[in-house]
């Protein structure tokens, strides 16, 4: 049961997701200031209120009503079991949470797991990992610095998000096998599907466009028109690339969108068909 009428989101107040969520809020047109001194942030050109609040505890503040959508890491809401709609991927805060053991010691697969001690934060997801194995081990809840429980002998392995691989290194631990791949999403509460439709399909609308930008970047050329068979080939748009008559008598503009992923190999092969002049713009934002 909802505690206010306000519309309301939930996002990490600290942390790897802070930042990035941030960020994406900004780009997709909300204005807000931030007070380190307050726990929320109020929307000055959409009815809507921000909530700072610990990431692991979001799938429930959604969960239970108290906010109508949350952000954070898709690990969380799998962790804390929250009974939540997911609406979106938000391509930021990647991670895995993973079964590791010291490099040095006999666990070499996760079979070696058997009558062993497990410590990690993530004692649910863990519990579900080991039962689908049929591995019998017993599992030691840790918040924080879980790689070094190994080397005090606290435990003989860890499960924990691995981002870059670093942290493991540096303490000799070696990963066994992934347990689940995380990151940002956007989530919201059942009941404010239905209620709060119009202001979270708008919301979500803007995400979408924003991020399907991100992958995109726009191209603009000049060429001969003869050579256009051969640009729509390599560049050739969402749809069709558009086409514009230059001054100069048989020469034509092309603008084309195209996948950022691609743009170097597209450019190099536009180049060998004898397009010049092109321009790499970003795209802020795109709907379909």
């Amino acid at each position: 049961m909802k505690q206010n009428n306000k519309f309301r989101i939930a996002v990490p107040n600290k942390g790897r997701l802070y930042q990035p969520t941030i960020d994406l809020l900004r780009d997709i047109g909300l204005e807000f200031d931030i007070d380190d001194r307050k726990l929320s942030s109020q929307v000055s050109n959409f009815d809507l209120e921000i909530l700072y609040a610990s990431a692991l505890n979001i799938p429930e503040y959604v969960q239970d009503g108290i906010v109508d959508l949350g952000i954070t890491g898709y690990d969380l809401v799998c962790e804390r079991g929250a009974d939540v709609s997911l609406l979106r991927k938000l391509h930021f805060g990647h991670t895995d949470l993973v079964i590791a053991a010291p490099e040095q010691s006999s666990i070499k697969k996760i079979e070696d797991l058997e009558g062993k001690k497990i410590a990690t934060g993530f004692g649910h997801l863990t519990k579900k990992f080991l039962t689908k194995n049929k591995i019998k081990a017993e599992i030691i809840d840790v918040r924080g610095a879980v790689e070094i429980t190994p080397e005090l002998g606290l435990a003989d392995a860890i499960a924990d998000l691995r981002s870059s691989g670093s942290s493991l290194k540096m303490n000799k631990l070696k990963a066994l096998e992934t347990i689940l791949e995380s990151e940002a999403v956007l989530i919201a509460n059942k009941d404010s599907l239905v209620g709060r439709k119009n202001s979270i399909d708008t919301l979500t609308l803007r995400i979408e466009s924003v991020l399907t930008a991100s992958a995109k970047k726009y191209l603009m050329m000049n060429a001969h028109e003869e050579l256009l068979p051969a640009i729509k080939d390599v560049a050739p748009g969402l749809s069709s690339p558009t086409i514009m008559k230059l001054s100069r008598e048989g020469m034509i503009a092309v603008h084309s969108v195209v996948d950022a992923k691609d743009v170097w190999m597209i450019i190099e092969k536009l180049k060998k068909i004898g397009a010049t002049g092109i321009l790499i713009m970003p795209i802020d934002q795109m709907i379909y």
